[in-house]
């Protein structure tokens, strides 16, 4: 039996999957996963990205392969990639299969909250050699996270109303990351409890909520102040409670989330401090 032992292990190296070869041509399939492999300190392997893929500013000119939701299968296998990055929950699940039957070898990270960053940050590190800079910037990551959780433990409530557009009335709950965090600064977020991602509302619900701040992103700010002037009741108007996030910060699952958080969680600051001034 100890004769025969070298000789399985050597078969059991040979029948080890070929993707155990950290992954040199990376294709990934959402904007979010574009900035995580650079993140993880692997941007040199990324040769092709989807549409609204713009940060850092090294993706801009990378090829493209279609969308989040629709794909260029010619242009994928022109690029032969030997590693795709899926979006679960955000690729349509045929999308992906039919990757995978093309004999792309696939790899779905599927975010659900702000944790789940920084060990996506380390997987994408593993699979393509570059582990020791992800465990860095996955440290980093939450050292920056835990450090907001304390500092906004305890921190007096405020309830926020987060507008994504009028026509319809979206809004988010906290299954979204810009609702976990809201609640991460201390935050009441008014349809947080809702189950939909993204679910519309009526204007009538967001007047009887009432809440004390509104926040939507930044380019549409001006045109959110107009629409709630038309219920002066509500405690929002005349006190400086709608403000403006940069929305690729608060809801792309990225490093960067942490700079959407302060963004976040200085605009919640301010509206607690005008309430004290009072």
């Amino acid at each position: 039996m100890i004769f025969f032992r070298p000789l399985l292990v050597l078969l059991g190296l040979l029948a080890m999957p070929l993707f155990a070869q950290p992954a040199t041509r990376v294709v990934t399939l959402a904007p979010n996963l574009a900035e995580m492999v650079y993140a993880a300190g692997a941007g040199d392997a990324l040769v092709g990205v989807v549409a609204y893929s713009d940060y850092p500013e090294q993706v801009k000119t990378l090829p493209g392969v279609g969308d989040a939701f629709r794909i260029d299968f010619e242009r994928l296998s022109a690029l032969k990639p030997d590693l795709v990055l899926g979006w679960g929950g955000g690729n349509p699940v045929h999308l992906l299969d039919r990757v995978r039957e093309l004999g792309f070898r696939v790899e779905v990270l599927t975010p659900r909250t702000l944790d789940d960053v920084a060990e996506h940050l380390e997987r994408i590190g593993e699979w393509t050699g570059h582990g020791g800079q992800a465990e860095v910037a996955a440290a980093e990551y939450r050292r920056q996270l835990a450090g907001l959780r304390q500092r906004y433990t305890g921190v007096e409530k405020i309830t926020v109303f987060y507008q994504v557009s009028a026509q319809p009335l979206y809004t988010i709950t906290n299954r979204q990351f810009t609702g976990q965090i809201i609640e991460l600064c201390g935050g009441q977020n008014v349809f947080g409890s809702l189950n939909e991602l993204a679910p519309v509302v009526s204007p009538e619900a967001v007047v009887a909520a009432d809440p004390r701040v509104i926040l939507t992103g930044n380019e549409q700010a001006k045109d959110v102040i107009a629409l709630w002037s038309r219920w002066p009741a509500m405690q929002v108007i005349g006190k400086s409670g709608v403000m403006g996030v940069d929305a690729r910060l608060t809801a792309r699952a990225s490093p960067r989330l942490m700079e959407g958080a302060r963004q976040v969680c200085d605009a919640l600051d301010r509206a607690r401090s005008e309430e004290h001034a009072r």
